[in-house]
C-alpha cells in the first residue's frame, strides 16, 4: 500500500513542480511587494492543475500575499500564520520541491494536501510558494490497486487477548447446526451466485453478497442457515469464471472453518470472511487477533499450527 501511494504521490507532484518553479521565479522579481505577488499568483493560478489556492510565504511561515482561489484573491489572509501547519514543519529537499504528507485541513476538515516551491534569490531562501490540494479534487493515476494476498496478522482488543485464558467457548446455537450451516453456505458460494459471505459463530448469523445486487448485503441467522430452502430464495449463477479460489475448494475451506471453531474450548474461531475473487480468508480468534491470507495458505495450515499439537 505505501509503495502504490508513493508512486501516486510521485505522479501528482510530476504535474504541479514545474508550473510552480516557473511562479516561484517570477515572485522572487517582485518580492515583499504584496500587490504584485497578488497579481502574479492571480494570472498564474489557472497553470497549475487541480490547485485549490495558491499563496506565498516568508521563512517563518508568515503569508505576505492574499490566497488565490477560484473565485480570486482572498486578502483576508494575508498575514496569516502557517508556521505550525503540517507542511511547515516538513523537511523540503534540496532540489527546493515538497509534496507533503495528506492532513485534515483547518477550516473545511477535509483531506488535503500542499506543494511548497523554495523561492530563492541566489542561495538565500526568500520564502515559499504554496499550493493545497483538497484530496477530492485530485486524479488517481495509474490502475485500481488490488489488496495484497500476503499473510497478514493483526492484532485485536489487548482487553481480550489479556483474559484469553480465563475464558471458554460457549456452545451457539449455530455450532448445534455447524455442518448443515456450512453446506448450505457452499451451496450459496458456488451454486447462488454469492461472492462474499462473512460468518459470525460466536453470534449466530452469516452475511452474504451477491453478484447480480453487490451494492446490499443479506443477514442469514442460524435458523435461516439450518434450513437448506433458503436457496430457494437466490437464482441460479454459475460459477465466476475469474474466481480466485476454485469451485471445488468452497467446501474444504468451511470445513477447515469449522474444525477451528470447534477443536479447542480456549483458542477458537469466532468470525471469518470468504471473497471468491481476491481470494482472500480472513479469520478472527478468542484472543481478538486477526489473520488475512490466500486460500491456498489456510488449506496449507492444519489444526496443529493454529492452537498447537496438544489440542
Amino acid at each position: 500500500m505505501k509503495r502504490a501511494i508513493h508512486q501516486q504521490r510521485v505522479r501528482l507532484a510530476e504535474l504541479v513542480s514545474a508550473p510552480l518553479a516557473d511562479v516561484a521565479l517570477q515572485c522572487t522579481e517582485v518580492w515583499n511587494q504584496r500587490e504584485a505577488l497578488d497579481s502574479i499568483l492571480n494570472k498564474a493560478y489557472d497553470k497549475v492543475p487541480y490547485c485549490l489556492y495558491l499563496y506565498v510565504v516568508n521563512t517563518d511561515g508568515i503569508q505576505i500575499s492574499s490566497n488565490v482561489g477560484t473565485d480570486g484573491l482572498m486578502p483576508e489572509h494575508f498575514g496569516r500564520d502557517r508556521s505550525q501547519r503540517p507542511y511547515m514543519n516538513e523537511v523540503v529537499p534540496a532540489w527546493g520541491f515538497l509534496f507533503s504528507d495528506a492532513y485534515i485541513s483547518m477550516r473545511a476538515r477535509r483531506p488535503s494536501l500542499t506543494a511548497l516551491q523554495v523561492i530563492r534569490q541566489g542561495d538565500i531562501t526568500l520564502g515559499y510558494l504554496g499550493a493545497d490540494f483538497d484530496l477530492r479534487d485530485l486524479p488517481v493515476i495509474g490502475e485500481l490497486r488490488e489488496e495484497s494476498v500476503i499473510w497478514r496478522q493483526i492484532k485485536g482488543d489487548p482487553a481480550i487477548r489479556k483474559n484469553l485464558f480465563q475464558q471458554c467457548r460457549v456452545e451457539s446455537l449455530m455450532d448445534r447446526n455447524m455442518e448443515l450451516a456450512c453446506t448450505t453456505l457452499e451451496e450459496l458460494l458456488t451454486e447462488r451466485g454469492t461472492f462474499q459471505c462473512a460468518v459470525d459463530f460466536s453470534s449466530n448469523r452469516s452475511i452474504i453478497w451477491l453478484i447480480d445486487d453487490p451494492f446490499r448485503y443479506r443477514i442469514l441467522d442460524h435458523e435461516t442457515l439450518s434450513d437448506p430452502d433458503v436457496c430457494l430464495l437466490y437464482q441460479h449463477h454459475p460459477y465466476a469464471d475469474n474466481a480466485m479460489i476454485p469451485r471445488e475448494q468452497i467446501g474444504n475451506i468451511l470445513n477447515g472453518m469449522r474444525q477451528l471453531r470447534l477443536a479447542d474450548e480456549t483458542i477458537y474461531l469466532r468470525s471469518s470472511t470468504i471473497n471468491i475473487f481476491n481470494g482472500l480468508i480472513s479469520l478472527t480468534f478468542s484472543c481478538d487477533g486477526s489473520h488475512y491470507m490466500s486460500w491456498q495458505e489456510f488449506l496449507e495450515k492444519d489444526i496443529s499450527f493454529w492452537i498447537g499439537t496438544a489440542a
